[in-house]
């Protein structure tokens, strides 16, 4: 597939337009990051199962390490123009939460939300698979830092009541997406509820793919759409699950029929096309909540 280099693209999907507008990076580390998670990433889609146990996390290190200046490292220094607690996400997050919420986030990266939530509930767990992203984190004593594989939940069964992940389930490798949804189900106590933030395939790809490619090729190894994401929260399990919609904070309950039915007609379109129009409609993140019956 042809390439252009960034400067010659003539639209970018808008997540990354926006990390490159916050973060600064010059065309030619922009192309180091791609070259670097395409290599990495070719790895980790040619691996079996068995060698994925531990390749993400040695995968995940090793980028870390060679590429110092990407977006999400840049996001672990303190920001004075906002706080946890009044962004976007916790806006978001922040609704389905109580004092005596047990609550688990799957990716937590520098665990800014996870520190900040555990001021607020009775207990915190924080997964990641990145040694290196977690590596100076340190949290009070209602706050627990595990390390995973990648699709692997190290709880016991029914031990959290909030499952909670951001653009996480992309990173995944296809045939283990599955898997990990179901470990999710397994330690949600009844009635507890998994919340789901991804990119949306429509307007992607929203890796840093997406400054040279159609499709994503980097650490996006699959970007949902809310037809696909719910399938998948029915074959691990889940029962019920709810689809919200929005921008900026303000988000709302949407039937799931309306999402499917807009999606099927975008997804017709030529490419181009269809990822403006996703854009457009505000189709650029997956919100599905899944409850445990």
């Amino acid at each position: 597939m042809a390439t252009t280099t960034p400067e010659k693209q003539p639209r970018l999907p808008i997540l990354y337009r926006m990390k490159i507008d916050s973060d600064h990076r010059t065309p030619e580390e922009l192309r180091e990051h791609y070259e670097i998670e395409k290599e990495l990433a070719n790895r980790l889609r040619a691996s079996s199962q068995e060698e994925r146990v531990t390749l993400y996390a040695s995968l995940y290190d090793e980028f870390n390490r060679r590429v110092p200046f990407h977006a999400e490292l840049a996001e672990q220094q303190p920001s004075q123009n906002t706080s946890v607690t009044t962004s976007f996400q916790w806006r978001f997050l922040s609704r389905f939460v109580r004092k005596d919420t047990v609550f688990l986030e799957i990716g937590a990266g520098d665990c800014a939300i996870s520190l900040a939530m555990a001021g607020r509930v009775k207990k915190v767990f924080a997964m990641e698979v990145s040694q290196e992203m977690v590596k100076s984190v340190r949290g009070p004593e209602n706050f627990e830092l595990i390390l995973s594989g990648g699709c692997d939940i190290p709880l016991p069964a029914e031990s959290a009541t909030v499952a909670y992940s951001h653009q996480v389930m992309e990173h995944l490798h296809p045939d283990d997406a599955v898997e990990q949804l179901t470990n999710i189900y397994r330690i949600l106590t009844k009635g507890g509820i998994y919340i789901c933030v991804t990119p949306n395939r429509l307007s992607g790809p929203h890796d840093i793919s997406g400054c040279f490619d159609s499709v994503a090729t980097g650490f996006h190894f699959k970007e949902y759409t809310n037809t696909d994401l719910t399938a998948a929260f029915k074959q691990a399990g889940f029962a019920a699950v709810k689809a919200y919609f929005g921008a900026l904070g303000v988000y709302v309950r949407c039937p799931l029929f309306v999402l499917k039915l807009l999606e099927g007609l975008l997804d017709s379109l030529p490419h181009r096309l269809c990822r403006a129009l996703a854009e457009s409609l505000l189709l650029v993140n997956i919100r599905l909540v899944g409850v445990k019956k």
